[in-house]
């Protein structure tokens, strides 16, 4: 079969790119291995009457005029219903201080000055100038999504539209969050520590201060739950794909690029044998590993990219599912919390040993029994750990088994009003993603914003084969449905710009 353009991987990425060409004209077919659609965003455990979400729930960028509603304006189909959250998440601390990240600038403003009395004008002056940032890259990303990519040209003039912020913004482009936090305490170090490590998989040592300015100001504009979690949002996307005479096919297992003779990638082979032909354009909504490792192959991967390739890494995710009481869920602060239980003062940033993110569904969308809320609880870990060889199955169970009697001791430790108001119902490992994604180790989440992944220095959309682009998590600009779905817009503006 002819398309203009083939994609591959039915992930959030994938649909959207595809959903995009779909409703501007172009013959679009999606292929995905899986018999669902959604990939490690709708990896969804469902038991004993639940269905848990494979994360924290909380989505970015659904405001009204936002990314989102810019996107679905273009489409044939409505989209999925969304509630606000507020607060976005509370952050517990180590001594106990629960600290509400949301509100106006002046309510936040003031949760700071209480919570952090012994360097109160310094963190206002962190998030002040760090909003001021952010708005200017947000204002740059509506008039010029590729921003990794923009010629020089490009960032003259969008510096002559940003002059009174212009010059911060570029004389950021290679510091770290860090450097703006050298007069703060170590408690608000860590404060700042734990939401980097939740949204750009690095702390503030290694982070990119221009995607942090983007990451800790997103909850301030607003998170969101979708009702009926992120296959909601994925079953939009397939409706639209296919009103607009795309086709999604399911099963079909994606094995190779097919080239013409000058390397240029015109279509894509199946394990069954057939050949799918894009006479525009071939897109991978896989990793960047996957998609130089399986689709490209290593002989036609560059020696530089190779390298690098080795270099990039990414967190894998341990998930305890469970079932809680709704009275045990609404003794705590807020429904999402990020919990530090250890300061590690003296130490480098320790996510593993020391975060873990607690999500109960929102309480319109239980998803669980009468009484009952399901609840996600994530934490990060080595996920290379999890595939050292086992003589059998019974090493990875007792692997599962003693971290999740880690966590959930860490839990309760932090959490005591929970008490015996919460089960744990199923557990997920970095295997459990492999196994149901095939990504690389299981890991998700893209790779941690350092400054060797971040702007100029980012895996972008664009390849070192002709035709060939990819979206997804591990591309700029990074991780969450909200990066997801700019990497989408990117590519669909690059390939077919709207009218």
């Amino acid at each position: 079969m002819t398309y203009d353009v083939a994609v591959v991987g039915a992930g959030v990425g994938g649909l959207t790119t595809a959903a995009l060409l779909a409703a501007r004209g172009l013959r679009v077919c999606v292929v995905e291995r899986e018999p669902q659609a959604g990939g490690c965003a709708t990896m969804s455990c469902e038991s004993f009457g639940y269905s848990f979400e494979p994360g924290a729930g909380l989505y970015a960028a659904w405001q009204a005029g936002g990314l989102h509603e810019r996107v679905f304006a273009e489409l044939p189909v409505d989209a999925p219903e969304v509630r606000a959250v507020s607060p976005a998440y509370v952050v517990r601390l180590p001594d106990g201080a629960d600290v509400r990240v949301g509100g106006s600038a002046g309510e936040f403003a003031e949760t700071l000055r209480e919570a952090f009395p012994e360097c109160a004008d310094e963190a206002v002056r962190f998030y002040r100038e760090l909003t001021a940032v952010a708005d200017a890259l947000r204002r740059a990303a509506r008039r010029e999504p590729a921003l990794a990519t923009l010629s020089k040209l490009g960032r003259m003039r969008l510096a002559a539209s940003e002059p009174r912020i212009a010059s911060r913004v570029f004389s950021a482009e290679k510091v770290t969050a860090a450097a703006s936090l050298k007069r703060v305490s170590t408690r608000f170090r860590r404060f700042i520590d734990a939401q980097l490590q939740l949204s750009a998989q690095c702390a503030s040592d290694r982070c990119a201060y221009l995607y942090a300015a983007l990451a800790l100001t997103e909850p301030l504009r607003g998170m969101h739950a979708l009702v009926g979690g992120a296959s909601a949002l994925v079953g939009r996307l397939v409706e639209s794909i296919e009103k607009s005479g795309g086709t999604v096919r399911f099963g079909a297992t994606a094995l190779r690029l097919e080239y013409d003779a000058q390397g240029r990638a015109v279509g894509v082979r199946l394990l069954s044998g057939e050949r799918i032909e894009a006479t525009r354009a071939v897109i991978s909504n896989l990793t960047v590993w996957d998609t130089y490792g399986k689709l490209v192959g290593l002989e036609r991967t560059p020696a530089e990219m190779r390298a690098r390739l080795k270099q990039l890494a990414g967190w894998g995710a341990y998930l305890l599912y469970a079932g809680a009481d709704e009275d045990a869920v609404e003794r705590l602060p807020a429904a999402n919390l990020l919990v530090l239980s250890d300061w590690q003062e003296g130490a480098a940033f320790d996510a593993e040993a020391a975060l873990l993110m607690f999500s109960a569904a929102d309480a319109a969308d239980a998803r669980a029994p009468s009484g009952k809320r399901a609840v996600t609880v994530s934490t990060f870990t080595e996920a290379e750990r999890w595939f050292v060889f086992h003589e059998d199955e019974t090493e990875h169970e007792g692997q599962d088994e003693e971290t999740l009697a880690a966590v959930w001791a860490r839990l309760h430790a932090a959490l005591p009003e929970l008490g015996a108001g919460i089960e744990v119902i199923e557990t997920a490992t970095p295997r459990t993603f492999y196994e149901r994604t095939r990504r690389k180790l299981g890991m998700v989440g893209g790779v941690g914003q350092s400054l060797a992944v971040f702007g100029r220095n980012a895996v972008t959309h664009r390849t070192s084969v002709p035709n060939l682009y990819m979206v997804g998590d591990t591309v700029f600009p990074g991780q969450g449905v909200a990066g997801v779905t700019l990497s989408a817009v990117i590519v669909a503006n690059e390939i077919a710009p709207p009218v």
